[in-house]
């Protein structure tokens, strides 16, 4: 059975496009089968994509401190209007998100105030 099988793949990859293409509809027509049902379940991932490229809000996490733990707790205090105690709080507290919902220009402006500090900072 092996053997048929394997030349059977032969005879396809021997095809033209147009012979193949006309394969798939004479095994369509004999079979009852559509083929389309598999490239639409193809393009799915795709469509997800898309709806990823296209994010608006952005999370900014800090990961970890650094060496200058004042200067980062600075840097928290200016961008979220936080008070001394909460700030340090937030910073103590990582990883965590110093700011959530934020524009793509802002996540990255924040990210690079804080990695100029010494700080490890991903956007998500």
């Amino acid at each position: 059975m092996a053997e048929k099988l394997e030349k059977i793949a032969e005879e396809i990859q021997g095809l033209t496009l147009l012979e193949a293409s006309d394969l798939i509809k004479l095994l369509e027509e004999k079979l009852g089968v559509s083929a389309a049902a598999p490239v639409a379940v193809a393009a799915a991932p795709t469509a997800a994509a898309a709806a990823e490229e296209e994010k608006t809000e952005f999370d900014v996490i800090l990961k970890e401190i650094g060496p200058k733990k004042i200067q980062v707790i600075k840097v928290v205090r200016q961008i979220t209007s936080l008070g001394l105690k909460e700030a340090k709080e937030l910073v103590d507290s990582a990883p965590g998100p110093v700011v959530k919902a934020v524009p793509k220009e802002q996540a990255e402006d924040v990210k690079a105030r804080l990695e100029g500090e010494g700080a490890v900072v991903e956007i998500k």
